[in-house]
């Protein structure tokens, strides 16, 4: 078993979304408060300094690998659970699919009233998390690290703004609403961190940078 799945209980992350489903949780929240609040920049800066640096692998990586979505409550899975998170007046159908709401994307600063047009991004995406540690990991931690609605990983979005980003880093692409950066690269770090993935050395510099003005 890695070191690391003892260190960061990765184990947990499953039965935590089979938890999360309480009546709190699904109030409609505000825009801003789209995804669990990151770690501080302080904390962040802390958290890259220990961080590996190595190159990226890719190689073997399927998507199939991180199964998702999964069921979190009910007819729900981790789609439809972030839909009704991080949207306004979310109302939905006996299958739990969204038939009507507004959705905020923090990246773009677009609103939208169909579900449709929303994805959910992973902040660190699934190739990028395969290339700097995950190809080591079972079926089961790819799992948890695909549908972690504890750390700030999953977030709903405009769709073709997340195809747009697809599996860059920060060293490649970043929200274009500036505003949001910030909240975005403390994210990053933290997911990262949590999960003992590693950074390339580009990836590093850019996080730095960007922290830096936080």
């Amino acid at each position: 078993m890695p070191e690391f799945y003892a260190r960061r209980r990765l184990s947990t992350a499953l039965a935590a979304t089979a938890l999360i489903a309480s009546a709190a949780f699904f109030d409609s929240p505000s825009a801003s408060a789209a995804l669990p609040t990151p770690v501080s920049a302080a904390t962040a800066r802390s958290y890259l300094s220990q961080l590996t640096v190595a190159a990226e692998n890719r190689t073997g990586y399927n998507r199939d690998l991180f199964p998702h979505w999964i069921t979190i409550s009910g007819s729900c899975n981790t789609r439809e659970t972030v839909l009704k998170r991080d949207g306004t007046n979310v109302v939905t159908n006996s299958s739990c699919a969204a038939t009507s709401g507004s959705w905020y994307s923090p990246y773009d600063g677009a609103t939208w009233t169909a579900a449709s047009d929303v994805d959910i991004d992973h902040v660190v995406p699934l190739a990028e998390a395969w290339d700097s540690g995950a190809s080591k990991w079972t079926t089961s931690q790819r799992q948890a690290f695909a549908n972690d609605l504890t750390r700030p990983q999953l977030i709903a979005v405009t769709d073709n703004v997340n195809q747009a980003k697809g599996d860059k880093d920060p060293a490649e692409w970043m929200p274009s609403r500036t505003a949001y950066r910030c909240t975005y690269v403390r994210a990053w770090v933290q997911v990262k961190y949590y999960y003992d993935l590693s950074v390339d050395s580009a990836e590093k510099t850019a996080l730095t940078n960007y922290l830096s003005g936080c």
